[in-house]
């Protein structure tokens, strides 16, 4: 199987040596995507708006490929501060409202251009 490089502006470009996203076969691997909106370059900083920035973000990379959030089977969650949790879940919770992925979530020290929510998801077609 070969990969194939998914990228789309309707997210922020990466800002180091990776892609938005591998395809290998039927598997679509994300990198995290952080709360920076794509059309005007700024950071969300409120948590309940940044998990949604984020989530959009994941779901552009997605719909690339013909895939839909209803697609992802595993997700990861980073915090920068667990106390954000509750409402980062109350957001995401909106995002796969039935049948949700497989989720791992945790509270880092410090993520990219200081955001303060970051998610990756593993989605199938």
């Amino acid at each position: 199987m070969s990969k194939k490089v998914i990228a789309t502006e309707k997210a922020p470009g990466a800002i180091g040596p990776y892609s938005q996203a591998m395809r290998i076969g039927n598997m679509i691997f994300t990198s995290g995507q952080i709360p920076l909106n794509p059309a005007t370059g700024e950071m969300v900083t409120e948590i309940a708006a940044a998990t949604k920035q984020s989530l959009e973000n994941v779901k552009a990379i997605l719909e690339v490929e013909g895939a839909t959030m209803d697609n992802v089977i595993k997700t990861t969650v980073f915090l920068s501060d667990m106390n954000n949790f509750v409402a980062m879940n109350e957001v995401y919770a909106t995002y796969f409202p039935q049948n949700p992925p497989a989720r791992s979530a945790v509270e880092v020290a410090r993520l990219p251009k200081d955001a303060v929510v970051e998610i990756e998801v593993i989605a199938a077609l």
